[in-house]
C-alpha cells in the first residue's frame, strides 16, 4: 500500500468509525428531506435516480428526496453553490471550472460519488459537412447552449487536437433545437452529451447513417464526467443522509444497468410522452460508453482514481485559464461511498 492510500484508507477508516456515533436514520425519526438538482429534463439517462425512488430504495434509508430537473450538468454545480439545493448531479470539470474561477458559493459542492468514468461529451456533425477528422472543424460554426459541458470542455478538446480555442464560431440556442438546427443545416456541428445527442439528431429526422460524432474521450480527452454532488452545509449536517443516499442510487444504478428496459419503463410513468425504445438505447449508450468501462469492472462504481483526477484539474485549469487549481481532496470525497463490494459489477 502506497503513503498515499494507507493516508486515504486512514481517513476513510477514521470518518467511518465516526460515523458509526452518529443517529442512524429509521422508520423511527422523520424523513431527512433532500433538495435534489438534476442535470437535465427526464430521460432514459436519468433512470437510476427515479428508479431508486419508485423502488423506495431512498425511503427504507429515512429519505424524503424530491428531484428538480435541471438546465445542464454545469448548471447544476451552481445552483448546488447558492444554496438552492442539498445534493445534485453535475459534471465534475463544472466543478473544477467553478473553484478554479474563485466564483462565490453559499454552499460548497463536492462530489461524493463519481457516476461517469468518462465525459459523454462531443462534437457531432452531418456527413455533408465533409468533416472527418477534428481538424476539419476548423473553420466551422458549431451550436450548443452556454451551460453546454461539450461546449465548456471544448478549449481542452482544441488544445489536445492542435487547434486554437477559436478556431471555430459558436452559436447560442435553446437545447430543444440544437439537433433540429444541426439537421437543418443552420449549424456545421453541435457540442453535447453523446451518444443522446445522436438519438435526438434522429428523432429529428436524421438518418443515423448521415451523422458523425467525434467523442471527445476517443481523442485524448480523458476526463471524469457527472458525479453525485453533495454540497459542504448538508455533508456536514446530515452525513448519514449523504451515505444513505449514495447506497440507495448505487444499488438502483447497479440494476438500471442489469435491466435498461425496466429503468426506462419506471422514467415513463414519471414522463409518459416518452418513447420507450428510443430511451432504452439512450439509456443503453450512456451505459456502455461512460459507465461501465475497465476502471469501474475493476475498482467498482462511483470511486476515482486520485492521480487521474489531479491530471484533470491541471488539464482543465490550463484549458480555461483558471485563477487556481482546486486539490483532488476539495473536489471529491469518498467518505460515503458504499463498500466496494456493494459497488461490484457482476
Amino acid at each position: 500500500m502506497t503513503l498515499f492510500s494507507r493516508r486515504r484508507w486512514l481517513a476513510q477508516t477514521s470518518l467511518a468509525a465516526a460515523s458509526l456515533a452518529l443517529p442512524t436514520l429509521g422508520r423511527a425519526q422523520s424523513p431527512v428531506k433532500i433538495r435534489f438538482q438534476m442535470d437535465w429534463r427526464v430521460d432514459g439517462q436519468s433512470a437510476p435516480f427515479y428508479y431508486s425512488l419508485a423502488k423506495g430504495y431512498f425511503e427504507k434509508e429515512g429519505l424524503d428526496v424530491s428531484f428538480d430537473v435541471g438546465a445542464g450538468s454545469a448548471m447544476a454545480v451552481n445552483r448546488l453553490a447558492s444554496g438552492s439545493y442539498d445534493m445534485g448531479y453535475g459534471d465534475v470539470n463544472a466543478l473544477i471550472e467553478f473553484f478554479g474561477s474563485g466564483a462565490p458559493a453559499v454552499a460548497r459542492p463536492q462530489a461524493v460519488y463519481q457516476t461517469l468514468d468518462q465525459t459523454p461529451a462531443g462534437v457531432m456533425v452531418l456527413t455533408r459537412s465533409g468533416v472527418t477528422a477534428p481538424a476539419g472543424l476548423a473553420g466551422k460554426t458549431l451550436g450548443a447552449p452556454v451551460f453546454d459541458a461539450g461546449r465548456k470542455l471544448w478549449p481542452l478538446f482544441a488544445k489536445v487536437q492542435g487547434l486554437p480555442v477559436d478556431a471555430v464560431k459558436w452559436q447560442s440556442m435553446d437545447p430543444g433545437l440544437r439537433e433540429v438546427m444541426l439537421v437543418r443545416g443552420d449549424v456545421d456541428g453541435v457540442t453535447g452529451f453523446q451518444p443522446s445527442g445522436l438519438i435526438s439528431a434522429i428523432a429529428a429526422g436524421a438518418k443515423e447513417e448521415d451523422l458523425r460524432v467525434f467523442l471527445y474521450k476517443d481523442f485524448g480527452v480523458n476526463v471524469y464526467g457527472n458525479a453525485i454532488l453533495a454540497t459542504s452545509k448538508f455533508i456536514a449536517e446530515q452525513p448519514q443522509a449523504v451515505a444513505g443516499f449514495l447506497r440507495a442510487y448505487n444499488k438502483g444504478l447497479k440494476e438500471v444497468i442489469a435491466n435498461p428496459e425496466e429503468g426506462v419503463a419506471i422514467v415513463r410513468q414519471r414522463e409518459p410522452l416518452v418513447n420507450a425504445a428510443v430511451e432504452v438505447r439512450r439509456l443503453k449508450g450512456l451505459i456502455d460508453v461512460c459507465i461501465v468501462s475497465p476502471n469501474t469492472r475493476a475498482q467498482g462504481l462511483g470511486d476515482i482514481d486520485m492521480a487521474r483526477l489531479d491530471k484533470q484539474i491541471d488539464d482543465v485549469s490550463a484549458a480555461f485559464n483558471l485563477k487556481s487549481k482546486p486539490t483532488a481532496a476539495t473536489l471529491f470525497n469518498p467518505a460515503f461511498l458504499p463498500s466496494r463490494r456493494d459497488r461490484m459489477l457482476a
